[in-house]
C-alpha cells in the first residue's frame, strides 16, 4: 500500500478546514446562490455533543486530557442537481452551530463529486481560504505590533547608568 494520498482526499481535507473555520452566514449565502441545488437528506445529525480534547507533552510524549469541547457534526447525502452520482458529505465543526455543520456537510459532498468539485473549489473553498489567510495575516500583524523586545528595553534602561559611573 502506497503512502500517497488521493487528490480527492486532499481536496476534501482542504475543504473541510475552510468550511469548519468559515462563518455560517457566508456558507448560507453560497448555498442560496448555488444554481440547481441538489436534494439534501441528512443521514446523521446535525447534532451537537462533547469531545475530550487531548494533548501531548512536546508533541510526542504521553497523552493527557486537556478538557472538553463542544462539537457539532452532520452527514448529508445529496442527489440530483448536476451531481454525477449520489454523494455523501460529512462535517465536524467546533461549537454548537447546527446550521454551520449542516451547510459544511453539503459543501463537503459537492467537493466530493467530480461534476461539482471544480465549481465548489473555485467559487466557495478558494475564496474562504483567502478570507481565512487574510484574517490570519491581520491577527499576526496585530500580535507583532504588541511584541516587546526585552533586549532593547534592557539596553534602553541601562544606557544612562553607564554615564553615571
Amino acid at each position: 500500500m502506497s503512502n500517497t494520498v488521493a487528490p480527492v482526499v486532499l481536496q476534501r481535507r482542504r475543504a473541510a478546514r475552510a468550511l469548519a473555520l468559515a462563518d455560517t452566514s457566508r456558507l448560507a449565502a453560497h448555498w442560496a446562490a448555488w444554481p440547481d441545488p441538489p436534494q439534501v437528506e441528512y443521514l446523521r445529525g446535525p447534532e451537537a455533543g462533547l469531545v475530550m480534547v487531548q494533548g501531548r507533552i512536546g508533541g510526542s510524549g504521553d497523552r493527557f486530557n486537556l478538557g472538553e469541547a463542544t462539537v457539532t457534526r452532520a452527514t448529508a447525502v445529496l442527489r440530483g442537481g448536476g451531481l454525477e452520482a449520489e454523494q455523501v458529505g460529512t462535517s465536524y465543526v467546533l461549537g454548537s452551530d447546527i446550521d454551520h455543520a449542516r451547510l459544511a456537510a453539503i459543501f463537503d459532498a459537492l467537493v466530493a463529486d467530480p461534476a461539482t468539485a471544480p465549481r465548489a473549489l473555485a467559487e466557495i473553498i478558494e475564496p474562504l481560504e483567502r478570507e481565512l489567510a487574510d484574517a490570519d495575516a491581520q491577527a499576526y500583524a496585530e500580535a507583532q505590533a504588541t511584541q516587546v523586545s526585552f533586549f532593547t528595553v534592557a539596553r534602553e534602561n541601562t544606557a544612562g547608568m553607564e554615564d553615571e559611573e
